[in-house]
């Protein structure tokens, strides 16, 4: 079922939400938080799911994509050896943060390493309900690697006319 204004995250939130967009600089401080951008609190709420993500980054789902997500895998077959692990990897690698009274969760230590994440990371908004968080070197090395007319072409190859 195509999601509609009325079952989206953003109901209720006002007409100039438009989800988890653009990019944004933070820092990880000694005791492993984070702070999260202002536009992605109002989206998120008090709490979220966060987990290891592809590519080496973290996945931030908001309740909605979590569940979405959650019952792909729960329909996936338990005899299969990988779906077996793809239910292991991201199962184990998720968790629940609440975002304290200055906008920061704190991060998991194993959802730190997974994305190698050090003091400068990097969040960006994927457009799809989710955000993504990654050690803002490695962001910047595979952010670079995309040209605009590189975009446009895959764009295009999808289907896809702008």
């Amino acid at each position: 079922m195509p999601k509609t204004r009325e079952n989206t995250p953003f109901e209720g939130k006002g007409e100039e939400m438009t989800g988890l967009i653009g990019e944004y600089n933070h820092t990880i401080d000694a005791k492993g938080r984070m702070s999260v951008p202002s536009k992605f609190r109002n989206v998120l709420g008090d709490s979220f799911v966060i987990s290891k993500g592809l590519d080496g980054c973290l996945v931030i789902y908001t309740d909605e994509e979590w569940e979405e997500f959650s019952q792909k895998l729960k329909e996936l077959p338990s005899m299969d050896q990988a779906s077996r692990n793809l239910k292991r990897f991201f199962g184990s690698g998720a968790s629940r943060v609440e975002i304290d009274a200055h906008g920061r969760v704190l991060l998991p230590a194993a959802l730190i390493a997974h994305a190698q994440l050090e003091k400068e990371v990097t969040i960006v908004g994927t457009a799809d309900g989710r955000a993504e968080v990654w050690n803002s070197a490695k962001w910047k090395e595979i952010n670079g690697d995309v040209s605009p007319e590189d975009a446009a072409q895959s764009l295009f190859e999808r289907g896809i006319n702008i």
